[in-house]
């Protein structure tokens, strides 16, 4: 019990550390380094928690996968450091309500559970022991929390397509490949036959 006590606390705070010097490093590569470890001993305390399922995927898909694709987007785009952080101060106040606010819910949360402690039986969904950890999720996903899953599912689907819209949108000074044109095209718009004499350049 000792052991998986310090095993919580040393997981937690690298964690917690790791996330501050995620939003305070300078440099965006460094940052993305320490999503990674924060990825990492996230995974760890799943594992505590015995969702080795959940831990499995944290670091496959997230560390695998997204923080790999974060690392090739900042070290492609050559972010400026000193160009994003010209307007820090501009925004500083608006972050200082949105942050007072984040803490101001979470401390209404805490103090929920605090005081009355009945309140957590609402949101703990207990699972049977004798079914493997990937079907105990899936069986609280599809019944107790299908609607929150199916409204994740239509941000990400919302997302993506503004991403997309983002992306195609017409941008002057863009050169876009148009098949439809290409095709349609005729061989003497595209040909020019010169004849040569022998002995002569062009």
């Amino acid at each position: 019990m000792i052991i998986q006590s310090l095993a919580f606390y040393l997981f937690a705070g690298i964690t917690v550390a790791a996330a501050v010097m995620v939003i305070s490093a300078r440099n965006p590569v460094h940052s993305v380094l320490f999503l990674i470890l924060a990825f990492f001993n996230s995974a760890g305390l799943f594992v505590l928690l015995g969702a080795e399922f959940l831990a499995m995927i944290l670091v496959v898909v997230y560390v695998g996968a997204v923080a790999v694709l974060f690392m090739f987007v900042v070290m492609m785009l050559d972010i400026g450091v000193a160009e994003l952080r010209e307007g820090f101060l501009q925004y500083l106040p608006l972050g200082g309500i949105v942050g007072l606010i984040l803490l101001l819910e979470l401390g209404f949360v805490v103090a929920g559970f605090v005081i009355s402690p009945e309140v957590s039986e609402r949101f703990s969904a207990p699972a049977p022991a004798d079914i493997p950890n990937t079907e105990a999720i899936g069986q609280l996903l599809y019944t107790k929390y299908v609607y929150f899953f199916q409204a994740a599912g239509m941000i990400l689907l919302v997302a993506m397509i503004g991403a997309i819209v983002l992306t195609h949108r017409s941008r002057e000074g863009v050169k876009k490949q148009r098949i439809g044109q290409q095709v349609d095209r005729r061989p003497e718009e595209t040909l020019e036959i010169k004849k040569v004499q022998t002995g002569s350049g062009i």
